[in-house]
């Protein structure tokens, strides 16, 4: 098991006592794979490659400014009950992890409470899963109160889970009054329950946000806007992609997670239509069911939206696998990914490649099939966003009504109105009235009818 450094700072020279915080030890702990078979410890149906898996840990770890002293991948022919990996691999990550002086150990992978007891103890340090690690992430990055109500309602799902009878404050209390009193519940059982209470508390509370959101979703479909999602991998690029689109200024970064909370912002279609552009959190490999779960509320503008852009790194090296895992969510999440009518998938940073590279993938998207298009975009150059946007809008027409209608033009506020409410696709002046095309929404198709004896245009 031979350590591979990532950026160095395990071979820095470091003056006799002295001890640095925030030094962390990374582990992948995979299974090997058999001749013919499948890493069964991975929930894609693509295999990922083992080096991409422990930097994507590593990355989780720089996410929070951890200091990664060294990295390396620690391959087990099977999962073992008590500490996960063997004895000899434990033995040889104590003896690294002394002569790194380091504080914590990450390892990339889902501990049982016993694993995750059993392995602090015999390597004298503070250890960290890999669902602990993305919770101390979203911990840091949930700046709304809905973000926050949704992390801290993972986190005590999780530590409901950890509370593992290994200290001796998790005794039997004594019930009753005075010395005579029998024994009452345990510690352990006492933190449980504060827990539990704290849980139903925070459940209630994001009941009312849930309420609130749809009441902000009755609003929008009463003016109506239609709702576009983004979705993928994290750190494919989507807030990019967002603040290109809509011209907002929501955080990028190049870092894991860099967006938590979700953003609404209205997005200007080619012919003037209009709609409301989502940004939403990023998936990951492995997700927590607790953030699957208590992030539901926010993935609702998901499950509402009529189109979703698939945002996908197609410059990442696991792209495949990406896609894969990113599908998985959204099935969890009861949408199916091969719904060719509301899915568009965005194949993000082709800036990253040259253009003998970037010809080879326009072709390979040209092959597909016409109802599974893919869009090559660079969120940081604007390449493709106007097709993207075409395609956008496409989409929504498909389920909207086009209309032609002519009007007086000194009726400025029934022109007013239709600007306002439908999408006006074309406008002449002829003999003081306007001829327009209009498309509109199925629910103010009735309106412009009978207002503007409009009549739907024929193909």
């Amino acid at each position: 098991m031979e350590p591979r450094n990532f950026d160095g700072e395990a071979d820095r020279p470091r003056s006799a006592g002295a001890k640095q915080t925030g030094r962390v030890l990374v582990i992948g702990p995979y299974l090997r794979v058999r001749a013919g078979g499948t890493d069964t410890q991975s929930e894609s149906h693509v295999q990922r490659d083992a080096e991409a898996r422990l930097d994507e840990a590593a990355g989780l770890a720089r996410a929070i400014d951890l200091v990664i002293a060294d990295a390396i991948i620690a391959p087990i022919s099977q999962i073992r009950p008590a500490t996960y990996i063997g004895k000899g691999k434990v033995e040889e990550i104590a003896a690294l992890a002394k002569s790194l002086d380091v504080e914590l150990v990450v390892m990339d992978c889902a501990l049982a409470p016993i694993q995750q007891r059993n392995l602090e103890k015999e390597l004298h340090a503070k250890v960290l899963d890999r669902t602990g690690l993305i919770l101390e992430i979203f911990g840091r990055r949930a700046k709304t109160k809905e973000g926050s109500l949704q992390v801290e309602l993972a986190h005590l799902n999780y530590q409901r889970s950890r509370l593992v009878r290994s200290w001796t404050h998790l005794e039997r209390q004594r019930g009753g009054f005075g010395f005579m009193g029998g024994p009452g519940e345990t510690q352990i059982e006492a933190d449980r329950r504060l827990i539990q209470e704290r849980i139903s508390k925070l459940e209630g509370e994001l009941k009312k946000v849930q309420a609130t959101r749809r009441l902000h979703r009755a609003g929008r479909q009463r003016v109506p806007y239609r709702v576009v999602a983004l979705v993928g991998y994290t750190n494919a690029g989507k807030s990019t992609l967002f603040n290109r689109l809509t011209r907002a200024d929501v955080q990028a970064a190049d870092m894991l997670f860099a967006t938590l909370d979700p953003t609404l912002r209205a997005l200007t279609l080619p012919h003037g239509g209009k709609a409301m552009l989502s940004d939403t959190v990023g998936f990951i490999s492995n997700l927590p069911t607790q953030l699957v779960a208590a992030f539901r509320a926010t993935l609702e503008e998901v499950l509402e939206a009529d189109v979703i852009l698939h945002v996908r790194d197609i410059s990442h090296e696991d792209a495949e696998a990406q896609q894969s895992d990113v599908d998985a969510v959204l099935r969890q999440l009861g949408i199916n990914p091969d719904d060719s009518g509301r899915i568009i998938e965005v194949w993000n940073k082709i800036d990253r490649y040259e253009p003998d590279k970037r010809e080879e993938l326009l072709n390979i998207a040209a092959r597909r099939p016409e109802d599974h298009p893919a869009m090559l975009v660079s969120a940081v150059s604007g390449e493709g966003i106007d097709a993207l946007l075409a395609a956008i809008e496409e989409r929504l027409a498909a389920k909207r009504t086009t209309l032609d209608l002519s009007i007086d033009a000194a009726d400025g506020a029934g022109i007013s109105w239709l600007h306002r409410n439908a999408e006006v696709l074309a406008k002449e002046l002829h003999d003081g009235r306007f001829d327009m095309t209009v498309r509109v929404d199925e629910t103010k198709r009735d309106i412009v009818v009978n207002r503007f004896d409009a009549v739907p245009r024929v193909a």
